[in-house]
């Protein structure tokens, strides 16, 4: 047995083995270079374009997707992006949280409503199962659709797929994603609005509050996106980003990852092109119904930031460039039956 092990493992047939596996890697490597779509194909369902006033019982189009996309215009540019009419959107992801979003619009709510500016809620139920969708329109009856719309998505996209569609519809100049558990307090907004306005440097502490096996996991992911992606941020997966609108729009178009390793790829297209970024220390804990699956959650993550490296080096995905003219493979559908 030794000795057949030897004679396998002589440098000749070691030196075989490995160009057999760099020649599969090459191989590869150029299939998915060539059947890949360099840039996102998103997909908007009629429905998806749409908001509901729960006072008349009317649908009404969503800026941009219900009014420009319904023109059906083959190509369709950033110019087209109507002007904003308000200060801050905030984009609430949520799926299956009928338990948890009213905690949190309540306090997002009574935080806004003490400020001058004008801001809108945009609630996305990325196609839950319970009484999300019920439960955010009762605020928009409250406060009203100039405050509060609800996205009802036809079909569950991901986290981040969510979003994109709210950013597509939002008003705001800035847009801010919350997560809808109200990990992080809404008042945590002023640094975030605080950076971007003076733009000065982050802290580089972070305030949390987490469970030591989550915490352990989080590291090794944190590591896996140093080591792959994303040099400038320590903590890419905080729920609660600001943006410019015009960077939002670029940066959300623009990406292929929808579920949970979205802001991974994200911001690595923001330190691509050399936007500003800061990280500041919120307050955030851990609350009880969350959607991440430990272990299984975090080892898909890895493997998407593995893919977002991988599509990225071989150009099977491209970076945007300027000056950002086109908002790429929008595709309009009915909807599903």
């Amino acid at each position: 047995m030794t000795c057949f092990f030897h004679q396998f493992l002589t440098i000749n047939n070691l030196i075989a083995l490995l160009t057999i596996i760099i020649i599969t890697i090459i191989f590869i490597s150029i299939l998915i270079r060539l059947t890949t779509d360099q840039y996102p194909r998103i997909l908007i369902y009629k429905d998806e374009r749409f908001y509901l006033d729960p006072i008349s019982g009317e649908h009404h189009p969503l800026p941009q997707l219900g009014t420009i996309f319904l023109s059906k215009k083959h190509t369709v540019t950033y110019q087209d992006i109507q002007p904003s009419t308000h200060y801050l959107s905030v984009i609430v992801p949520a799926y299956n949280e009928q338990n948890r979003l009213p905690t949190m619009l309540d306090e997002a709510i009574d935080f806004l409503e003490q400020k001058s500016f004008k801001y809108e809620i945009i609630v996305v139920d990325d196609g839950s199962r319970d009484k999300t969708t019920q439960i955010a329109l009762g605020y928009v009856q409250k406060y009203g659709t100039e405050k509060i719309r609800v996205i009802t998505l036809v079909k569950n996209r991901g986290k981040g797929g969510a979003i994109r569609i709210g950013i597509l519809a939002a008003r705001g100049e800035y847009c801010l994603f919350a997560d809808a558990d109200g990990a992080t307090k809404f008042s945590e907004f002023e640094k975030l609005n605080h950076f971007i306005q003076e733009r000065r440097k982050s802290y580089k502490e972070s305030i949390a509050q987490r469970s030591l096996f989550r915490t352990f996991l989080m590291w090794g992911f944190h590591f896996v996106v140093w080591l792959l992606t994303v040099k400038t941020v320590r903590d890419t997966q905080c729920g609660f980003k600001l943006f410019p609108r015009t960077v939002a729009q670029i940066l959300f178009t623009h990406t292929h990852i929808e579920r949970w390793a979205f802001d991974v790829e994200l911001l690595l297209l923001a330190e691509r092109l050399q936007l500003p970024i800061g990280e500041i220390p919120v307050e955030w804990t851990e609350i009880e119904g969350s959607k991440i699956v430990p272990v299984f959650s975090w080892i898909q993550m890895g493997i998407d930031v593995t893919l977002i490296f991988w599509n990225y080096t071989i150009g099977a995905y491209r970076y945007p460039k300027q000056p950002y003219e086109k908002i790429y493979g929008i595709i309009m559908q009915q909807p599903l039956l």
